[in-house]
């Protein structure tokens, strides 16, 4: 069966995007549809308000259920691929920088976690 994770892959494909743009352009966490399709889970209700303010084209009924189709008839694609390059560049500069962040945070937290243990088998010794 069909899920609304997989149709919502299709119209991505049909866009020209790939999963990271499309996630950053409705506001979700990077690899948010990746792992919802990995996990076969179910796309939140606040993420498909989202998908339809940001892709007006896009058929909700064909998204949710399977029926009738993909885009909305006389409502004009909006085609992320086609976004200036510096809009490109500064989109990949603002995921590389979160994702730094977050490395650097998980990093502090287990030197913090191993600092902790040292200390512990030192006391003990």
């Amino acid at each position: 069966m069909i899920k609304t994770i997989d149709r919502l892959m299709q119209f991505i494909e049909h866009a020209g995007l790939s999963a990271r743009q499309f996630d950053l352009s409705i506001g979700a966490s990077n690899g948010y549809t990746l792992r919802m399709r990995k996990n076969h889970a179910s796309i939140g209700s606040d993420v498909i308000e989202n998908i339809v303010k940001t892709y007006p084209q896009l058929n909700l009924i064909w998204l949710i259920t399977g029926e009738g189709e993909m885009l909305n008839p006389g409502i004009e694609a909006i085609r992320v691929n086609k976004l200036p390059r510096e809009k490109e560049l500064e989109i990949e500069r603002i995921v590389t920088a979160k994702i730094k962040e977050r490395q650097e945070k998980e990093l502090k937290e287990l030197l913090k976690e191993v600092n902790k243990e040292i200390k512990k088998r030192n006391e003990k010794e």
